[in-house]
């Protein structure tokens, strides 16, 4: 089992100021470098204080700069919003200034916010389409003299400038849920990466089934799977029960913002109120501590090592939660510190 760190910049309040959050998120990746973990995986996202990631090749770009070992990926760049010449140099690009350290995540999105704003009319479904269709692309414009006639794209044979530092350029990860997009990844060779969000073992257990099955229905060589999971590493049974508390206030938002009915204004949606928060059953305080990777060390290494069995390859700490950056630093370190040295 590897271990990489999943995270962006996040707001939840207009008191909260952007460079502090910058720091903080530089300094959460700079602790992931030191302490030994696989990646850094940073997604894109618009027009979202929620989320805060507008390009993560450029963010990527600067941790190169502030890390050493850490490979940098895109976790993950929404596939639409990105004309695949276009994508397919910029990664290369970042692929040179990383000296060879990037990795690329793709998927379609997954906020009708954001299809509104940047491309309108779009859905899931055409998001997803246009994925597959470009996804494969990429290594192609990286060989070079690649044409291409489909439904979405169209160009002349085009090669990719610069082309990448890695040869085949940088590992490909698709974010799948469904047997298709398992099979599409797979088949492609692509590296598949899962988020069974705030759903459990049987979520866990049922995504893992989905891509074993892709992998027998292909034939294909066995590519990675990553889980991508909310953690907590806590001090005591008190410091878990806050970081559960936390985490069911982040879903209620995530979930807000995912059903895209709430006035939004300068990048923040309307604040939840502590009783709709309260009503919400499905993200409590109580399923976030069934359901998520919280508890003490010894608490965290054994839900991990279930996970482990089940053939994942990779960890994925999503550490974007609403906490604290003194909390968010704690619970890091002691699974730097705690936790990892019981996979090594």
């Amino acid at each position: 089992m590897e271990f990489s760190l999943f995270a962006h910049m996040e707001r939840l309040s207009a008191e909260q100021i952007h460079a502090d959050l910058y720091s903080e998120f530089v300094s959460l990746c700079e602790m992931a470098d030191q302490g030994g973990m696989r990646a850094i995986w940073t997604g894109e996202h618009h027009g979202m204080d929620f989320t805060i990631a507008p390009n993560p090749f450029l963010t990527i770009a600067d941790l190169a700069h502030r890390t050493k070992n850490v490979r940098l990926g895109t976790g993950t760049v929404i596939a639409p919003f990105w004309h695949p010449i276009k994508l397919a140099g910029e990664a290369a690009m970042t692929d040179l200034m990383t000296g060879g350290r990037l990795e690329i995540g793709i998927a379609r999105g997954a906020y009708n916010y954001e299809y509104e704003r940047i491309m309108p009319g779009l859905d899931a479904w055409q998001a997803g389409q246009r994925m597959r269709e470009s996804a494969p692309l990429l290594r192609q414009l990286w060989r070079g003299d690649c044409a291409h006639e489909g439904e979405f794209y169209s160009f002349p044979s085009t090669t990719s400038a610069p082309k990448p530092v890695q040869a085949d350029g940088p590992p490909i990860w698709v974010a799948a849920r469904d047997p298709n997009s398992h099979e599409f990844a797979v088949s492609n060779g692509f590296n598949v990466q899962v988020t069974p969000l705030w759903h459990g073992d049987t979520e866990i257990d049922g995504l893992m089934e989905k891509f074993n099955g892709a992998v027998q229905a292909t034939g294909a060589k066995r590519p990675k799977i990553m889980v991508l999971q909310h953690g907590y590493v806590g001090q005591d049974a008190a410091d878990c029960e806050q970081a559960a508390q936390d985490l069911s206030v982040y879903y209620n938002y995530f979930g807000a913002w995912f059903a895209n009915k709430r006035p939004i204004s300068q990048g923040l949606i309307e604040r939840l109120t502590d009783a709709e928060i309260k009503a919400n059953e499905g993200m409590s305080p109580e399923v976030m501590m069934r359901n998520l990777t919280i508890g003490t060390a010894q608490q965290v290494i054994d839900q991990i090592k279930r996970i482990e069995d089940l053939g994942y390859d990779e960890f994925a700490l999503w550490i974007d939660s609403g906490m604290t950056t003194e909390r968010k630093r704690a619970s890091l370190s002691r699974f730097i510190d705690n936790v990892m040295p019981a996979f090594a």
